[in-house]
């Protein structure tokens, strides 16, 4: 194992090492993990393979027929002592729609209660925040989001449903996330999206990617079915605004 006072990295099986930092999730992690990142891609090691960033890591494999631990461990380390000169790239906000109305709010109430709030505090709690998306799972273009208030954390459902409708919007435990498509699922399902997370004939085929944020905004039930329409005829798409580098 190498030490460095930001990342630590350790072999992970016989063609591959991982590089952790920090002992908890966080952005200032998250960032760190994203410069490293980006830093391999700008100088790849020539037996580098693949690069998988997590929340607090990123795995690096490599064809161990061109290199063995020893020689990728070095060039890893070298690049993290330049890690700095690498900028951050701008950050991307898209907005998505959520109607937090039935049939779509399925587990509101049951959220609120957990919460001791009414309703719409869950709402306006949910939508105040800007997401940061660390990573895509679970399913193809599932969000894990990080910056949900600790208000209406929930713990997940005792019963998993069998059947969790597309864009249904989620809480479980501190975390919040999208379903891109009908899945089961044990989330606290509050509110839905009418936009497509995922979709193979389009390119690329999932709408989010890690290190956008996401803003929810709440809409009608109304104004759900005429996104959903418009989406249904690639009519629609959301709003991004793009933060300079440095900023958040």
């Amino acid at each position: 194992m190498a030490m460095d006072p930001d990342y630590a990295v350790y072999p992970f099986g016989d063609a591959a090492l991982i590089v952790e930092t920090a002992d908890e999730i966080s952005e200032s992690a998250y960032r760190r993990i994203r410069g490293l990142a980006e830093a391999v891609a700008k100088s790849p090691p020539a037996a580098l393979i693949e690069l998988i960033p997590s929340y607090r890591s990123l795995l690096v494999t490599y064809d161990s027929l061109l290199a063995d631990y020893a020689s990728m461990e070095g060039a890893i380390l070298s690049l993290i002592s330049r890690v700095g000169a690498f900028e951050e790239p701008a950050h991307e906000t898209i907005r998505i729609p959520v109607c937090y109305e039935s049939p779509h709010c399925l587990d509101l109430d049951e959220v609120a209660r957990h919460a001791g709030l009414k309703p719409e505090e869950v709402v306006t709690l949910h939508s105040a925040n800007a997401y940061l998306v660390y990573m895509l799972g679970f399913t193809p273009g599932f969000p894990y989001l990080g910056g949900m208030s600790e208000r209406i954390a929930t713990p997940r459902r005792l019963s998993p449903r069998t059947k969790i409708p597309a864009g249904s919007v989620g809480i479980a435990d501190r975390q919040t996330g999208i379903y891109p498509m009908e899945s089961p699922g044990g989330w606290n399902i509050i509110g839905r999206t009418p936009l497509s997370l995922f979709d193979h004939t389009r390119e690329p085929p999932a709408l989010l990617k890690a290190g956008q944020y996401i803003q929810f905004y709440p809409i009608h039930s109304d104004e759900f079915d005429r996104i959903a329409s418009d989406v249904g005829r690639g009519a629609w798409s959301p709003e991004i605004e793009t933060t300079p580098r440095g900023e958040v």
